[in-house]
C-alpha cells in the first residue's frame, strides 16, 4: 500500500485548520455536536463538490464504500445522511464564508498578475442567477412565480479569482439590484480599475469611485448628454474611431459627476460592431480601454465554469442555511484548486486539474506527482502500477 495520504487529505492541508477551529468556536458551531464536527462537515461537503455528488444518499454510500480511507480525513467511520442534513440546515453558513476569505488571502499572495501592461489591479463586477424551484425553496422568491438566487461577484483578473461574493434573493428588495449591492458592500480601492456593464450605470457611483482615487470602464447608455471639451486624440490604430474628453450636461448628471470623462468609440472587426466606452482614466491608450472592457468575458467564463463543474445549481438541502453553506464550500473548493495551480505553476487549465483530482480523490498518491499525470497514465493509479513514479 502506498505511504501517501489520499488526494483529498492533501488538499485539506492547505485549509488553515487552526483558523477553522477558532472560527467554528466563535460562531458556536460545535454546540450540541455529538458525532459530526464542523471540520467533518466541511470535509464531507468538499468531497461532494470535488466528486460531483448529487444527493446525501450518494455521499453516504460513496464514503461507506471507502471506509478504510476515512481515517486520514478525520471523519467518523460512518456519515449518516440525516446527520449531515441537520448540520447543513443548522450550522451557521458564515463559518464557510469566513474560511473562503482566509483561503483568498493565501491565493492572492501567490496569484499571477493580469496580462495588461499597467500595474493597477483590474476588477470586474457582475452577477449571475441561480434558478430554484419556488415550491421547494419558498424563501428564495425572485418574482411572483419564480424562485432564484443572485450571486454578486467581484472578480480579480490577477489569477482570475473571486475576491468578494454576496448572495441576494427577492427581486422586489432593493439590495438585489446589482448597483445597490455594489454601493452597499464594495469600497473602491485607490488606483484600481473597475470594469462593469450598464447594470452598474450611475453617476453618483462613478463619482464615488473617482473620489476614492480609483478608475472605472463601462459603456454609456443611449441618450447620454455631453459636450466635447477637448480635441480628438490621434492614434495609429484604425479600430479607434474617436477618443474625446467630455463634460456631462443636464441638471442631474452634471451635479452627480461634475468632473471630466472620456468617451472612446471603438470598431470591433470580428463582430463588425461599433462600441462606446466611458471612463475616468485619461492615461491609458484608447485601445487599452477597449481591451479592458473586452476582458469582461473572463467573468462570464468563470460563471460558466462554476455552474458546469461545481454543485451550485442542485442542492443537498432546501433551507437557506443549507444552500448558502453549499455555495460557500463550492467557492472554497475553487480557491483551493486555484491555490494549487498557482503554487505548482500547473501548466494545464483549472478544468483539467479538477478532472484529475475528481478521478483520484480518495486514492493514496502524491498530489505533486498527480500534477504531472497525463490522461494515458491516469488509469494506472487504480491498477496499483509499481512503476508509475518512473513516468515522471
Amino acid at each position: 500500500m502506498s505511504h501517501y495520504n489520499t488526494i483529498l487529505s492533501q488538499l485539506l492541508v492547505h485549509v488553515p485548520r487552526h483558523h477553522f477551529e477558532k472560527l467554528a468556536e466563535s460562531y458556536e458551531c460545535q454546540r450540541y455536536v455529538k458525532s459530526l464536527s464542523s471540520w467533518s462537515q466541511f470535509t464531507t461537503l468538499l468531497y461532494a463538490q470535488a466528486s460531483s455528488k448529487d444527493s446525501l444518499r450518494d455521499i453516504q454510500n460513496a464514503l461507506a464504500a471507502q471506509e478504510p480511507k476515512l481515517y486520514h480525513l478525520g471523519l467518523p467511520n460512518r456519515i449518516c445522511r440525516s446527520t449531515l442534513s441537520d448540520a447543513n440546515a443548522k450550522r451557521p453558513w458564515v463559518l464557510y464564508q469566513s474560511i473562503f476569505y482566509k483561503l483568498l488571502e493565501r491565493c492572492q499572495a501567490v496569484a499571477p498578475r493580469h496580462k495588461f501592461p499597467f500595474k493597477s489591479p483590474l476588477i470586474t463586477l457582475d452577477s449571475t442567477l441561480i434558478d430554484l424551484c419556488l415550491g421547494l425553496f419558498p424563501w428564495a422568491k425572485f418574482s411572483k412565480i419564480r424562485g432564484g438566487l443572485k450571486l454578486h461577484y467581484q472578480f480579480d483578473h490577477a489569477g482570475q479569482i473571486p475576491t468578494f461574493l454576496t448572495v441576494t434573493e427577492k427581486r422586489g428588495c432593493r439590495v438585489s439590484h446589482d448597483l445597490s449591492v455594489a454601493q452597499r458592500h464594495l469600497v473602491p480601492q485607490p488606483d484600481s480599475i473597475y470594469c462593469f456593464d450598464r447594470g452598474y450605470y450611475s453617476f453618483p457611483w462613478f463619482r464615488r469611485i473617482h473620489q476614492a482615487g480609483a478608475f472605472f470602464v463601462t459603456r454609456p447608455r443611449k441618450g447620454l448628454r455631453y459636450v466635447i471639451t477637448g480635441q480628438h486624440k490621434q492614434t495609429e490604430n484604425t479600430a479607434v474611431l474617436a477618443d474625446r474628453p467630455i463634460q456631462l450636461t443636464g441638471v442631474h448628471p452634471s451635479k452627480a459627476f461634475p468632473g471630466s470623462l472620456r468617451l472612446v468609440r471603438y470598431y470591433d472587426a470580428k463582430t463588425a460592431r461599433t462600441f462606446e466606452f466611458l471612463t475616468n482614466h485619461f492615461a491609458l491608450s484608447a485601445l487599452t480601454i477597449a481591451e479592458i472592457y473586452k476582458a469582461r468575458w473572463q467573468i462570464e467564463a468563470f460563471f460558466k465554469w462554476i455552474k458546469q463543474n461545481l454543485k451550485i445549481k442542485s442542492f443537498l438541502g432546501t433551507s437557506r442555511n443549507a444552500v448558502l453553506t453549499q455555495i460557500w464550500v463550492a467557492m472554497c473548493y475553487y480557491l483551493l484548486l486555484s491555490y494549487i495551480k498557482f503554487q505548482s505553476k500547473y501548466r494545464f487549465s483549472l478544468f483539467y486539474l479538477h478532472r484529475i483530482i475528481k478521478a483520484t480523490l480518495l486514492e493514496r498518491f502524491s498530489l505533486i506527482d498527480l500534477l504531472s499525470l497525463t490522461e494515458r497514465r491516469l488509469p494506472h493509479i487504480r491498477d496499483g502500477d509499481p512503476q508509475l513514479s518512473w513516468a515522471f
